[in-house]
This record gives C-alpha cells, structure tokens and sequence, in this order.
C-alpha cells in the first residue's frame, strides 16, 4: 500500500484523480505505455469506451519541461491536466480539460472537447488496457512473475 509520503507529487495527483474518475464511471491505468517514449500519467476507459488521458503537473516546472502533452492527442477522445490548486492554471493551454485534484481525490472544473479516436485506434487501445491492467494485476498475485509485455 502507497502513502502519501511514499508518493512523487505527479503519484498524489494521479491518485486523487482516478478516485474522482472512478465516481464518474472510468476505471484507470496509471502510467499507460502508448508508444515508445510515450506514457500517459492516467489513461481512463469510460462505461461506453470512451478513452480519456489525464496528465498530472505537479509544478511549473513539471509543466515547462514536457512538451510531449500534444502528442496525446491522437490517443484519447478527451484530454485533460490534474494539478493542485496552487497550480498556475493560466499556463494550462486552452481546448483541454482541467481537474484540480490532491492525495484524497479530485473535481472537474473545466470539459475537455471530443475528439473521435479512429476505430482502428481505439480497438487497439482497449486491448492494450486490458492487458496491462491484467498484466499488473498478475504481478500483484504473483510477485515473483518474470516481467514481460507492456507493464
């Protein structure tokens, strides 16, 4: 079990926001490998399939040092940032979704626009969730498990 002193800033946020997700009906992956060099902090898959990808700043810096945000775009329906409320939410560019969020959970404060994944795309994405969420949930069962695949 995670406590919070254990936790990176980005960890809290992405903690508080899947609480928050998990009330509005999406189950998360934390962490979630789209392609090399690429990982979403939380990829969300709603009741109906849609896909949604949270990104968790924890600081200006944070912010100002990852310029990948856009290429998450051609991976979810919505995207959206997680910061604290300290947060300079001015930074945040605008057409994506905000959540304010902390260790305990998380409000949506501002809709991120649909943005249709291709079907091709997310039939690919759908299976790459189960199996890394299957894959995660075995190395919990079984600890000592050879790591393999996505996880």
């Amino acid at each position: 079990m995670n406590t919070e002193a254990s936790l990176a800033p980005g960890q809290i946020l992405a903690r508080g926001t899947s609480r928050c997700l998990l009330d509005l009906g999406f189950a998360c992956v934390a962490e979630m490998p789209l392609r090399p060099r690429l990982r979403a902090d939380l990829m969300a898959l709603g009741r109906k399939g849609e896909v949604w990808i949270i990104e968790c700043k924890s600081s200006r810096a944070d912010f100002m040092s990852d310029r990948k945000w856009e290429g998450y775009l051609d991976w979810c329906d919505r995207y959206f940032w997680a910061v604290d409320r300290d947060f300079p939410m001015d930074l945040l560019p605008e057409g994506t979704g905000l959540f304010i969020a902390d260790g305990y959970g998380a409000e949506l404060l501002r809709e991120a626009p649909h943005r249709a994944l291709a079907p091709a795309r997310r039939k690919s994405l759908m299976l790459d969730f189960a199996r890394v969420a299957a894959q995660r949930l075995q190395s919990r069962l079984d600890p000592g498990m050879p790591r393999a695949g996505l996880i």
